[in-house]
């Protein structure tokens, strides 16, 4: 494990380590429901038809048998790195998951309409609750990296692991229909859902079918669930992470709706990774119960026979697997910035040429903006900022300089007589919880236009009044090109009002196209840089410096 000094312990390692998991009552009914009726049916029909037929599993006759069977090379080892992969994807994936551990079928992320909830704490209403307060702590024996508040570092394992899945993924699916290995799979005849149900009957009334030899073939519904884990939940996973990122969202909001929104594309995300627990559990049980030996043998070595090298060469694999775990761990203390770097060398280039090139087109209307908003961030303790949020900000200047050729100083209504918009858009944090809102004020565009930034200014760094998690005044910046982009706004108005000091008075970042965090609250002042390496440690912002967070975060 890890020693932390005092600064990091109080954010990783709190003293609050309860857990407990609240899922809705009418969610665990309707789940139940649904699970009693296959099972009651199974047993209805038991009971009152008896066991219904299923056709008798031919003998195999290895040396004269027609058809597709046994498992190839590549079929055991995409077997083995789908495994590998999917365990890291699902260990980071919980930590991310953890640093918002809600779900919901809204957008707006309201307290209490969630469905599921791996916190035993209810937000209280007496006093001010964000969402980095709701985080809550996770074991690293469950979770990689686990503790709390380690987004960043779980964010990297997850991106870099999902290349890995979706490569293992196209292979497999390219050889599967390269070869005739996907007659296994795929059900050609509607015969299948009967003799699937068929199969279902007898082990949900506690009798085993007659088991195929499964180098040769599979029975109906071990094919159904094979075609469904390739299928089905795969793809699934990659469509509703995709429906996460706000470059797609906020330039597509309909592509979101596909899954019900925002938010129900999280929770389905979060049910497709329980599917694969699931069918792992029951695959994982049924090698066991219907010959350990053999089916080991054909997965890892491709035989047909009754010795133990299958076994113990499996073992050795799993082994392998739990010491990636081990390792991740390990990396991510040891070596976060190199991880994080890691990441950008695979993900930046792509997404410059994809994601960064998605215009913001958001258009939700008044009926859309969420009842309640989470708010994020530690309010400034500055005494200056007190003084000024005491008589409305009417003495606040914002200082733009830098790289520009006309540095300017500007009131809060010198700023709106140069221009003002309103844009209805959805926030998405970084934590997974989103709001829509309406934002008003001066489009960066037009600030831009005035200050007019010399040729070798690439970036823009925003100042806050406030502190980052660590301590520290925050800082974030963005490239020119994104500040350029229609929808960024400095917003001064949230919801028809001034913007309250709670979200960031007096002034306030939004560009649509990235997670919150680069959406700089209490903003103090503006520079005009070359680069972002030139400030702070060189990553980019105050949470890329010291929370390993990515410099473009589009998803």
């Amino acid at each position: 494990m890890v020693t932390f000094d005092p600064a990091h312990k109080a954010v990783h390692d709190p003293g609050d380590r309860r857990f407990r998991v609240w899922i809705r009552p009418s969610i665990l009914v309707g789940s139940g429901a649904v699970i009693f009726s296959f099972v009651a049916a199974a047993w209805i029909q038991f009971v009152f038809f008896g066991l219904p037929r299923i056709p008798p599993v031919p003998q195999v006759y290895p040396n004269n048998f027609v058809g597709p069977h046994g498992f190839p090379l590549w079929v055991r080892w995409s077997h083995f790195f789908n495994f590998f992969f999917v365990m890291l994807l699902i260990r980071s994936g919980l930590s991310i998951l953890f640093d918002h551990p809600r779900l919901y079928f809204n957008d707006d992320c309201t307290p209490g309409t969630e469905w599921l909830r791996a916190t035993p704490i209810k937000v209280p209403r007496d006093r001010i609750w964000t969402a980095k307060d709701d985080a809550r702590y996770l074991t690293p024996v469950v979770g990689t990296p686990g503790y709390r508040h380690t987004i960043g570092v779980a964010r990297v394992w997850h991106f870099i692991n999902v290349h890995g899945f979706i490569i293992t993924g196209v292979f497999f699916i390219s050889m599967l229909f390269s070869t005739e290995q996907w007659k296994r799979i795929v059900p050609t005849s509607p015969l299948v859902v009967t003799q699937a149900w068929n199969t279902w009957v007898h082990y949900a009334t506690f009798h085993m079918p007659a088991e195929p030899n499964g180098f040769y073939g599979y029975n109906a519904l071990q094919q159904i669930a094979y075609f469904a884990v390739i299928f089905v939940f795969g793809p699934l996973a990659i469509l509703t992470g995709i429906a996460m990122s706000p470059a797609v969202v906020n330039r597509f909001p309909w592509y979101a709706k596909l899954f019900g929104g925002r938010q129900s594309a999280r929770s389905i995300h979060f049910l497709t990774m329980l599917s694969f627990l699931a069918f792992l559990v029951v695959h994982v049980t049924l090698v066991v119960m219907t010959g350990f030996a053999r089916n080991m043998n054909h997965i890892v070595l491709g035989t047909d026979t009754q010795g133990h090298l299958g076994i113990w060469l499996g073992f050795c694999g799993i082994a392998v697997v739990v010491l990636s775990w081990v390792a991740a761990h390990w990396l991510s203390w040891r070596y976060p910035r190199r991880l994080q770097h890691a990441l950008k060398v695979v993900t930046y280039p792509m997404q410059l040429l994809t994601l960064n090139r998605l215009v913001p087109q958001q258009k939700y209307s008044e009926k859309d903006i969420s009842p309640y908003f989470w708010p994020n961030g530690k309010m400034p303790i500055r005494e200056d900022w007190k003084r000024m949020a005491e008589n409305g900000f009417r003495d606040f200047r914002l200082k733009v300089d830098g790289l520009v050729e006309h540095p300017v100083e500007l009131s809060l209504a010198e700023l709106e007589e140069l221009g003002a918009a309103e844009h209805i858009t959805m926030h998405h944090c970084i934590q997974g919880w989103s709001g829509i809102a309406k934002w008003g004020g001066l489009p960066m565009k037009s600030l831009i236009k005035l200050v007019r930034p010399r040729p070798e200014a690439h970036t823009v760094a925003f100042y806050s009044f406030g502190e980052a998690l660590y301590g520290g005044p925050y800082y974030d910046t963005q490239s020119l090109e994104n500040v350029l982009k229609d929808q960024c706004l400095l917003a001064s108005q949230m919801n028809g009002k001034r913007l309250e000091q709670l979200y960031g008075a007096p002034l306030r970042l939004r560009v649509e196209n990235q997670l919150g965090y680069k959406m700089v609250k209490w903003i103090e002042r503006i520079e005009f840089v070359e680069s972002e390496k030139l400030l702070g440690k060189g990553e980019g912002g105050k949470n890329e410096d010291d929370e390993y967070f990515d410099l473009l975060p589009n998803i």
